[in-house]
């Protein structure tokens, strides 16, 4: 059992007081007096969103008041009227005494026995339980980037995916198992080398190298067009999104680019240290350089950042023929 906190002076008096002080957390530990529950459940028997479930358990928590238990991936909580401790206990049970018979303490109790019944089914108990905290175990189970992987399969299987700007290949590495041909493009071949080792083992994936001003294909030779960080290094951007729109084809509901670069942003040493041409682009911007090229039905969303990322903001810009 944890260290009794020290309760001989006012002060500490009053923090436990104002523990107890919030409607929500009088409900949480009536509720988990009588049963164990995780987050998902918890949240789900007091109709509360998951975030101020969340910040008023850490209350409760911090304060000695709700204990927790782990099971593999798992977390439950209950209060233990036993082991709380002698002046925890000395307040909680007047109070919980003199709650009465408030309705929402009987909805409490209706939800509660409907959460209990639950879990008579694996699956929606299961689901049940985690709701709250479901993305954290997904992450924790399977990596943070299997949604992202997976929705490729929505790629039209027979067509031909022009990775421009390829680099390293780590686009061309994700689209090949999802379409017919990727032709990876790099002025660099270096780089170009270094992408076909990385994907040595895929026969679907041809090197070729060139730049993205005078590209190295027949007009309307692919469905689509991708081109990851490297329109910021173009001295000419225009005339690469204008080779853009030739080499796609509109045929088979192809014709599309899809742009992942920066917002504009003030970072200058980004010319010096990386060679930077230019310090991202705008939203209008980039849509103007679009429909200049050709392109229409320019759609520009901002990207979410990761949570280690130290660079300016990304967009993705998807533009049709």
């Amino acid at each position: 059992m944890p260290k009794a906190p020290r309760t001989n002076s006012h002060a500490a008096i009053v923090e436990l007081l104002s523990q107890l002080g919030d409607p929500i957390r009088l409900r949480m530990l009536r509720v988990l007096e009588r049963e164990e529950l995780a987050v998902g459940e918890l949240i789900r028997v007091l109709q509360i969103p998951q975030s101020s479930g969340s910040r008023h358990l850490k209350v409760l928590l911090d304060g000695q008041w709700v204990f927790k238990r782990t099971s593999g991936p798992s977390a439950y909580y209950r209060v233990v009227l036993d082991d709380l401790h002698e002046h925890h206990r000395a307040l909680w049970v007047p109070i919980r005494n003199q709650l009465g018979d408030d309705p929402i303490h009987s909805e409490d109790d209706r939800r509660l026995n409907a959460v209990l019944a639950d879990r008579m089914t694996d699956s929606e108990a299961f689901f049940g339980r985690h709701a709250g905290e479901w993305d954290d175990l997904r992450s924790d189970l399977f990596g943070q980037h299997f949604t992202d992987q997976a929705m490729l399969g929505l790629i039209d299987p027979t067509w031909t995916i022009a990775d421009l700007g390829c680099g390293t290949g780590n686009c061309s590495e994700l689209l090949c198992p999802w379409v017919k041909e990727v032709i990876a493009i790099d002025s660099n071949q270096i780089m170009l080398d270094a992408a076909s080792d990385r994907v040595a083992d895929r026969d679907n994936i041809k090197f070729v190298k060139g730049e993205l001003t005078n590209l190295p294909l027949k007009s309307g030779s692919v469905d689509a067009a991708v081109c990851f960080l490297v329109l910021h290094h173009l001295d000419d951007p225009s005339g690469a999104l204008r080779e853009m729109a030739r080499v796609v084809s509109s045929k088979k509901g192809g014709g599309c680019v899809l742009i992942v670069d920066m917002f504009a942003h003030t970072r200058n040493e980004y010319r010096h240290s990386m060679g930077h041409q230019h310090l991202g682009f705008t939203e209008p911007q980039i849509s103007a350089l679009l429909a200049d090229a050709g392109f229409t039905k320019v759609t520009v969303n901002k990207l979410r950042p990761g949570v280690d990322a130290s660079g300016p903001s990304l967009f993705a810009a998807v533009a049709r023929i």
